[in-house]
């Protein structure tokens, strides 16, 4: 142990920093020596003598030891460190070339070497300071040396670099000065090392190689060739100065980014730079023909060798281009012109054309080649293989096409097979022979054009045609059912008059009488989606029809789905029939209550669309014009991609069985297209949907506008006044015309019940024939518009040559307009569609046999 009984910091720096002493062995013999000795004169003297004698040197050794443990608890006393003893520890820190020195938590110096003397510009041991007096008053260094000082308090590592200003004429210096703690506790360090290290000559070797690499850019920018650099993310990294000068750019707008390597390369030549494919670590050099676009959109051919370097894990680097313009080759040398113009006519063809080998490798390719590859898979590997563009299921059509090709066969039959990718692509290849000989790898030439557009409007002819067929064949069917229901309600009819509702048979009858009426109902969807309902438009604002709807629609939402309605301002008039446009409504808000099984939101919104609104839509079909929009979205589960296409299809439905006939969409978009509108629907899985209906505006003259006004006021006061009920008897000759026998039959009989006078006819000749019988002398015509030998138009033709002032009623289950265009301009005549109750033939037989 060694005693640190000097706390003088001067006295422990050099303590410090002397070799410590060592131990004497010598000296411990001695010690022993004389204990033994003691002992032996004790041992001589008798025990009753020696007793005090040993018991005084017990005390005494006691208290020496009893010394030594307060001291070495107080620090006076401490065991020497035995690694500060090692000469190899000792002359690594004291012949370091950095500048070494410890100071304690006061700052004060407590070893230091010859390098720092050095580097401090001490003059000896009794002129060294710590670092923050060495350059104290250098307001280069002085920032630098607080944050380190700073650190050392915090028991925290820090780095600097300062530079040292040299005195007179004496270059300066540069030195990294770091700080880290030393015999660090848990709160603070006991000690703090410094090194100071001279950086000059590092410095000096940046700066020169950067002066280099000056040059060399200085060199490269003013080279007689083009050179461009593109990253990873299609970014123009450099541009030389030669390069913005032919494509008309400053190099300081093209320094200041923004510029892609799209914006220098004509047509789809980006992709084909950004598209070769090469093995992990491998650097591959291609040339490329192509056209650079410049500032003002003229084009530039050039000759770019591209150089790519690819990483470990396959992706591609940055990318170096080299640039030689060859304008100048396409004017001098004719051969090199016929080059470049072949070159840019194979790179900016429409068509992706690539030679491939036997194997469908990618021999080369043009351009349009290159983007179809990277649009098709992200890994680039149809440009390895042909093959890799096609999918799995039409790939044998591909592989015999070019197998044919590469036996030297020719008419090969173009191949349409479905594309590779996530999206549902199509492509029509076409393959050719090439003269082959033994240093050739190509075996075929493949041209492609994607028919995917084709195909899609194929398929939209189709569907149109489909649904027109469908529309003519559910018209028919509705036509013919609209005879029977009308027989059906005509027979319910007279049993209803027979019969008192206490007649036990009552009830059965008004069974028949609702059955009827839903199948009636069932009928006017069939001719919605087939167009050929019969509608009752009229001039209204949507604004208030939808108003007026609010009560009907919250209750058929229930509590569960909030209703929000918006209202644009000033909406145009249309002209709609108002019960099929409150169908239309409703229908769509019970197909969104039904998304919404555990609630959302319905929001019902009208806005007025300009023909530049319009347009800017883009919808397929809908021509600019004005129009009112009518936008009906709910929060619901939303329309599968799959199915989104189907849902206006009839009898398509995705609701359980029993739950819905298929008809309610299929009716909304048969109503929209036949009231002159357009229906549009947006949708994605899990977020909702939204149908856009887009209804022409109707134009009025102020004075029909003003009566429309007028005539929509007393309608709509008209229901609070209690009409008495209608006497539906009278007088009169009826010529009854209907195909149908047993309809026919029920007509005649329920009009006779009522006091007229009826001849029936089963078709327009024998309606001709009865009534030059009768000299013209009849009342009233009511006839069906299809019949067999003599249709309706035409027997509204013939008798009005017979009797201009004849009245006739048309009665159908087409619309009104299906035959109006067939009919002569300015004929009068009325309309009653089927199927219809005897209350409503004779009403409208009474109505129009009324003088006027």
């Amino acid at each position: 142990m060694t005693a640190d009984i000097d706390n003088d910091p001067s006295r422990e720096m050099v303590s410090l920093h002397e070799p410590p002493r060592r131990g004497s062995i010598v000296l411990v013999l001695l010690v022993a020596g004389a204990l033994v000795a003691v002992a032996v004169v004790l041992m001589t003297i008798g025990r009753t003598q020696a007793q005090p004698y040993i018991l005084g040197l017990l005390a005494l050794l006691a208290m020496v030891g009893l010394f030594s443990l307060f001291a070495f608890a107080a620090g006076i006393i401490r065991f020497a460190d035995r690694s500060a003893d090692d000469p190899v520890v000792s002359r690594i820190a004291d012949r370091a070339f950095d500048g070494l020195a410890v100071t304690d938590q006061r700052g004060h110096m407590v070893y230091f070497n010859e390098a720092y003397l050095a580097l401090t510009g001490a003059v000896g041991t009794q002129d060294v300071r710590p670092v923050e007096r060495v350059f104290i008053g250098n307001p280069d260094v002085s920032e630098a040396v607080f944050r380190l000082l700073k650190a050392a308090r915090e028991g925290k590592r820090q780095q600097e670099e300062v530079r040292i200003a040299g005195h007179d004429g004496a270059p300066g210096r540069w030195l990294r000065m770091r700080v880290r703690p030393l015999g660090q506790t848990k709160r603070e360090a006991r000690y703090a090392v410094w090194s100071i290290s001279d950086i000059t000559r590092d410095r000096e070797r940046q700066e020169d190689v950067f002066k280099e690499l000056q040059h060399a850019i200085e060199y490269l920018d003013h080279a007689p060739c083009g050179f461009f650099s593109v990253n990873a993310s299609g970014e123009l990294a450099y541009v030389n100065a030669t390069l913005a000068n032919w494509l008309d750019y400053d190099l300081a707008e093209i320094g200041s980014g923004g510029l892609r390597l799209t914006d220098i390369v004509t047509g789809d030549g980006a992709s084909l730079l950004t598209s070769i494919v090469a093995v992990p670590g491998e650097v591959k050099t291609e040339v490329f023909d192509l056209d650079l676009k410049m500032r003002g959109g003229k084009t530039m051919p050039a000759r770019l060798y591209h150089k790519l370097a690819f990483g470990a894990d396959g992706a591609p680097g940055p990318s170096r281009t080299l640039v030689i313009s060859r304008a100048r080759d396409e004017r001098s040398d004719p051969e090199r012109a016929a080059e470049v113009r072949f070159m840019r006519f194979f790179d900016h063809t429409p068509m992706a054309i690539a030679t491939v080998d036997r194997a469908g490798a990618v021999v080369r390719a043009n351009a349009r080649f290159a983007k179809l590859a990277q649009s098709l898979s992200g890994d680039s590997a149809a440009n390895k293989s042909i093959f890799r563009a096609v999918s799995a299921r039409d790939r044998q059509l591909l592989i015999a096409a070019i197998n044919q090709a590469a036996e030297g066969q020719g008419d090969i039959a173009p191949v349409e097979a479905m594309l590779e990718g996530a999206k549902e692509r199509w492509g029509q290849f076409f393959v050719t022979a090439v003269e082959q000989d033994e240093r050739e790898t190509e075996a075929a030439i493949v041209y492609m054009l994607e028919t995917t557009e084709r195909r899609a409007l194929e398929n939209q002819i189709n569907q149109s045609q489909k649904m027109d067929m469908v529309g003519q064949l559910a018209g028919g069917i509705a036509h013919d059912f609209n005879n029977v229901l009308s027989a059906i309600m005509m027979a319910n009819d007279f049993l209803l008059n027979a019969h008192k509702p206490t007649d036990p048979s009552f009830q059965d009858i008004m069974q028949i009488k609702q059955n009827a009426t839903r199948a009636a109902t069932l009928v006017r969807q069939l001719l919605a989606f087939s167009r050929r309902q019969t509608l009752r438009p009229q001039v209204l604002d949507l604004g208030d029809a939808l108003s007026d709807l609010t009560m009907l629609l919250r209750r058929l939402i229930g509590e569960k789905v909030k209703l929000d309605l918006v209202h644009g301002r000033d909406l145009w008039p249309v002209k709609v029939d108002v019960s099929q446009f409150e169908q239309v409504v409703v229908n769509l808000a019970v197909n969104a209550r039904d998304a919404m099984a555990d609630g959302g939101k319905l929001t019902v919104k009208t806005a007025n669309v300009t023909p530049e609104e319009s347009a800017q839509l883009a919808y397929k079909g809908m021509p600019a014009a004005d129009y009112v929009r009518i936008d009906i979205s709910d929060t619901g589960t939303g329309i599968p991609a799959d199915i989104r296409d189907k849902i206006f299809e009839p009898f398509f439905s995705t609701k359980e069985v029993g739950k819905g006939t298929g008809l309610g969409l299929s009716t909304v978009y048969g109503i929209v297209k036949q009231t002159g509108g357009f229906i549009y629907v947006d949708s994605e899985e899990g977020k909702g949907t939204a149908f856009h209906i887009f209804l022409p505006r109707h134009h009025l003259e102020p004075e029909a506008q003003s009566e429309a006004h007028a005539g929509n006021g007393a309608a709509k006061e008209a229901p609070a006044e209690q009409k008495p009920r209608a006497d539906l008897t009278g007088q009169g000759t009826i010529l009854l015309v209907e195909d149908e026998e047993g309809l026919r039959s029920l007509n005649a009989r329920g009009l006779r019940s009522r006091g007229y006078s009826v001849i029936e006819a089963s078709n327009g000749v024998e309606a001709m024939e009865a009534l030059e019988e009768k000299n013209g002398a009849v009342d009233l015509v009511v006839s069906d518009v299809v019949m067999p030998e003599m249709d309706g138009p035409t027997l509204l033709k013939a008798m009005r040559d017979r009797n201009p002032d004849l009245k006739i009623i048309f009665v159908s289950g087409y619309a009104e307009d299906a035959f109006e265009k067939s009919l002569p301009e300015n004929q009068q005549f009325a309309f009653l569609p089927k199927p219809f109750t005897l209350s409503q033939l004779v009403a409208a037989v009474k109505e129009t046999m009324a003088p006027e």
